[in-house]
């Protein structure tokens, strides 16, 4: 009998299978694709040699986690790579704010009206943002506070809403890039606790900055697969789980799958009933025979980019997709230019690059044109530089990913209290109503992006169990 079964092998239930093994428990993972990964694949999706990431492709949250950065990934092919800048903000005159690794660039890019209320912001947490970092992505219970002090002192700033927060710029250059920050999540910019996403991701840039994975982010999932291996633990592909009688013999059941995956295969009935699945994405990946003709320079040499006229405008963007059921008329993009970094992505003299916005949960239309009329807006003659695209609405990501209900990437609304207390309001996430069955997927703290700390925390759940007589 084996000590732990995980099914599904994305960054969370990955992590957590490595963190059991480690400790000396034999493990086996379950996935039903044929290779993987989860949200963090990399497949040639338009053209022969363009490699694209058909979800996660910038890691800020990657690169900073405690799960990841305590294991030794290099060792299995891990490298990051950066861009010059982590991410930009162009607006239509050709200007741009930016989100650099320098806190005194990023102010700068605001004016000098909130460049000092900037660096008041964020300065205070910068020296402890490991000790921070490991704090916030461990709530609620998992550890004790390493620093209590700096965890209340950022609760006090980022748990009222965003537009709060907002109000203390007074210029719409970091208004904007702030609450392009937030809407990464696709939570209403009015919700609770979405201050301290925005913060998160500023934090995380200077820190370490949003860098891509060389190669594609297929490499980390690999890494950690074959990290796996060598610790004795099995990985079983195309093997889809439907009951738990479908898995073998075990001391502990641990998921990487949606609430609603979790319940119909464990025989929970409506124990999740009242989770939330928030709006879907629609995404293209685009093969481009040079660069993005940016209007911005500061565009030009960011890894990722965000693009939205303002904050009124992304506001409006997010309650269409999540609030109003429509798609909205000037969506707001985030896109990642992951060539600029890492130039094996392409053949040489192109680029691959992606954009998705946000759009009603299950939304069935296409969004092609009012993307690329968007994009062209801030790179005039976008569309001449497009070799070949591959778009996915949201039927086509859930087909993906059983995860992404209704296209939600984010495995769950990030809004509200479930932005923090998931997938159900109790002190121990991560246990169900059977006492050997866990989930560690993104639908439980502290949520969506490719950090693995979801599985890590879960991992910690587990051993307890099975450190029981």
């Amino acid at each position: 009998m084996l000590d732990a079964v995980v099914v599904g092998a994305g960054p969370n239930g990955l992590t957590a299978a490595v963190e059991l093994a480690r400790r000396g428990f034999s493990v086996a993972v379950f996935e039903a694709r044929s290779t993987v990964g989860g949200g963090a694949r990399t497949e040639e999706l338009t053209l022969p040699g363009f490699r694209h990431d058909p979800c996660s492709a910038a890691h800020p949250l990657g690169i900073n986690s405690p799960a990841f950065r305590a294991l030794p990934l290099e060792r299995y092919g891990l490298r990051w790579a950066h861009a010059e800048l982590p991410m930009a903000h162009p607006f239509q005159d050709g200007s741009a704010a930016v989100l650099s690794r320098s806190v005194g660039e990023t102010a700068a890019s605001f004016g000098p009206r909130d460049a000092g209320v900037y660096r008041r912001l964020v300065e205070p947490f910068l020296p402890r943002w490991d000790t921070l970092a490991r704090d916030f992505m461990s709530l609620p219970s998992t550890a004790l506070p390493r620093d209590p002090v700096t965890l209340a002192r950022f609760g006090l700033a980022g748990l009222p809403p965003s537009t709060w927060l907002m109000r203390r710029f007074r210029d719409e250059r970091a208004k904007a890039l702030f609450a392009g920050l937030v809407a990464h999540v696709m939570a209403p910019l009015s919700g609770f606790a979405t201050g301290a996403v925005g913060l998160v991701f500023a934090l995380a840039a200077h820190a370490r900055g949003w860098p891509v994975v060389r190669g594609g982010s297929q490499v980390l999932s690999d890494a950690l697969a074959a990290y796996l291996k060598d610790l004795g633990g099995a990985v079983h592909t195309d093997y889809e789980v439907k009951r738990l009688d479908d898995l073998p013999p075990a001391r502990a059941y641990v998921f990487d799958t949606s609430p609603t995956a979790l319940a119909r295969i464990a025989g929970f009935g409506r124990y999740y009933e009242h989770y939330r699945y928030g709006p879907g994405v629609f995404k293209i990946d685009y093969a481009l025979d040079g660069p993005v003709p940016w209007r911005a320079e500061e565009a030009r040499r960011a890894g990722t980019v965000q693009v939205g006229a303002s904050s009124a405008e992304i506001g409006t963007a997010l309650r269409a997709a999540s609030r109003q059921g429509r798609a909205p008329e000037r969506p707001f993009l985030i896109t990642v230019q992951p060539s600029v970094a890492d130039p094996t992505r392409a053949p040489a003299g192109r680029h691959v690059f992606w954009a998705y916005g946000h759009v009603p949960s299950g939304w069935t239309g296409d969004l092609t044109d009012t993307v690329e009329r968007q994009l062209e807006r801030y790179a005039p003659g976008f569309r001449d530089r497009v070799l070949a695209r591959a778009t996915a609405g949201p039927p086509e990501i859930a087909a993906r990913n059983a995860n992404y209900v209704g296209g939600d990437i984010a495995c769950g609304a990030a809004s509200g209290l479930q932005l923090l207390l998931r997938p159900r309001l109790s002190l121990s996430p991560y246990t169900t109503p059977h006492p050997a069955v866990f989930i560690c997927s993104s639908a439980t703290p502290p949520g969506p992006g490719v950090h693995g700390m979801s599985g890590h925390n879960a991992a910690k759940a587990v051993w307890r169990r099975l450190r029981q007589p």
